[in-house]
């Protein structure tokens, strides 16, 4: 495979948890060979026009999606989850995109931090896995190299 850019899109509703994710989705990134941009949304119900509209410009080859939700006292965790997931399935499945969804939806900061810590469950190295993964599969199934 060619080196391909990719476009993390990071919500920076909770900062220094979303830069763990990055610091894990960065340095998949090197290690595959790549190179990425990043662009930086208030919160996670941005990420998905954030993506499409990255997608419009033609630049990118394939996108993360970044950023934490914690549950709170209202049921808006609930709407704010399903929403950014379900976003984020649309547009990837509409226009044949690789999106690694590492938008990490938890219970409470111990959880969030367990997750985005790239020594720990490195969930943003597994969404930028995900994205380059689903690239390859689309280009293996296109004949595309």
């Amino acid at each position: 495979m060619t080196k391909k850019k990719i476009l993390i899109v990071e919500a920076r509703f909770y900062e220094a948890l979303t830069d763990a994710l990055v610091d894990g989705a960065v340095a998949e990134i090197d290690a595959a060979g790549h190179t990425y941009e990043r662009i930086a949304v208030p919160g996670v119900l941005e990420i998905p026009p954030a993506i499409r509209f990255a997608m419009d410009t033609g630049q990118y080859d394939a996108f993360v999606a970044l950023g934490v939700v914690i549950r709170g006292e209202t049921t808006h965790y609930d709407t704010v989850c399903a929403e950014s997931a379900r976003g984020l399935m649309d547009i990837g499945i509409q226009h044949s995109l690789a999106i690694g969804n590492g938008i990490q939806t938890v219970e409470n900061e111990a959880q969030a931090w367990a997750r985005c810590d790239k020594n720990d469950k490195n969930k943003g190295g597994g969404a930028a896995l995900a994205a380059l993964t689903l690239l390859t599969i689309r280009e293996d199934l296109k004949g595309d190299k």
